[in-house]
């Protein structure tokens, strides 16, 4: 691991080493992974509002008259016709239907695309767009020059509306708008990662920290990337490096709604990976990605083995104990007959075969 000082630094990284923020090398930056125990930082979220710095995700920009093009045979959901202010979750595949990451993209005119993409990702993603690179496409990476702050809780819509010169409650779930919050203007989206509702906002890098201490004065709670995680997985959301890589895709991951395989007429729209993926929706054969609720106080951790009748039929992709249930929690690739709601499994924990039974995920949706 890096030491911090070699570490890229968010526009927030001297509020976060000011404030008790326990920073930790995460993609190549010095993020920030708690400020007190993640089950407070949890909890802050799904009961009032928690703020979180997420200015390590890559913010592209794909614009120019062939920008729709471009990103439509890129992207596995589709770019064509995507309304102005729309986000849409989307995947970014190889040409084996292999995911090289999981993004969102916003249309912001009809000539303009916003891509956000993970950190871990940026560099791959970069190049990769640029092996695909298509006159009057141009991409612009801005992800140094802004900053990016997730707002999310039952209080965060009241919150970011009390600081906006615009209506930002109208916006809808997966739209995205702009506003002046706190007095810097803001690309404003209804998106996030917690099954919560809320906002992330992206702004200039020196403006963040006056947005972010406007919300801590609101008394949202400043979390970190561990709660984050905790949060995510209790919403059933997949995590790239985990329930997400290269060897796997889309369908088998249960993203199946992420891919549209025809166009808006009902012709068959191609994309990179697009033939490899329409194999795969007839492949029943391989694993898929289920929620586990497992018994006993022990979560499971990566990589675990899941059992069935003490023979492996799948490996745990990510596990937890749920702050919100009240008991561990799991992601995991199983094998596909398996995968029935109510089947019942084990979990290698360390030596010990764990019972556990396969659920519907998401494990939380707020009311």
């Amino acid at each position: 691991m890096s030491s911090t000082a070699e570490l890229l630094r968010t526009p927030l990284y001297d509020w976060h080493a000011a404030n008790g923020g326990r920073l930790v090398d995460f993609a190549g930056w010095a993020m920030p992974v708690q400020y007190r125990s993640i089950v407070e930082e949890h909890n802050a979220t799904r009961q009032r509002v928690g703020l979180f710095d997420v200015s390590h995700m890559g913010r592209l920009t794909v614009q120019g008259a062939a920008a729709e093009m471009w990103l439509d045979g890129l992207a596995t959901r589709r770019a064509a016709g995507t309304p102005v202010g729309r986000v849409r979750y989307s995947l970014i595949c190889n040409e084996s239907g292999g995911v090289l990451d999981d993004i969102l993209f916003t249309r912001v005119t009809e000539n303009r695309f916003d891509l956000v993409v993970n950190a871990s990702n940026r560099a791959k993603l970069l190049d990769w767009f640029a092996e695909h690179a298509m006159a009057d496409a141009d991409l612009i990476d801005r992800t140094e020059a802004t900053a990016m702050i997730a707002v999310q809780g039952p209080g965060a819509v009241e919150m970011v509306a009390s600081l906006a010169d615009a209506d930002v409650a109208s916006i809808r779930y997966y739209r995205s708008g702009e506003a002046n919050i706190a007095g810097a203007p803001c690309v404003v989206s209804r998106t996030g990662y917690t099954g919560e509702d809320g906002f992330e906002l992206i702004a200039n890098a020196n403006q963040a920290e006056a947005i972010w201490k406007a919300l801590i004065n609101l008394g949202a709670a400043a979390c970190g990337l561990a709660s984050r995680d905790t949060l995510r997985l209790e919403a059933g959301m997949p995590l790239y490096g985990h329930e997400l890589r290269e060897r796997l895709n889309p369908l088998h991951a249960g993203l199946g709604f992420a891919v549209d395989f025809e166009d808006a007429d009902g012709g068959r729209r191609t994309f990179v990976g697009s033939d490899a993926l329409l194999k795969a929706r007839e492949d029943g054969s391989v694993a898929r990605r289920v929620g586990l609720r497992v018994e006993g106080k022990r979560p499971p951790r990566e990589e675990y083995r899941v059992l069935v009748d003490g023979r492996p039929c799948g490996v745990v992709t990510s596990g937890t104990h749920s702050p919100t249930l009240g008991y561990p929690i799991a992601m995991a690739y199983i094998e596909p007959e398996l995968t029935q709601e109510g089947t019942r499994v084990a979990i290698d924990i360390r030596g010990t075969e764990t019972p556990a039974m396969v659920v519907p995920l998401p494990f939380y949706k707020r009311s």
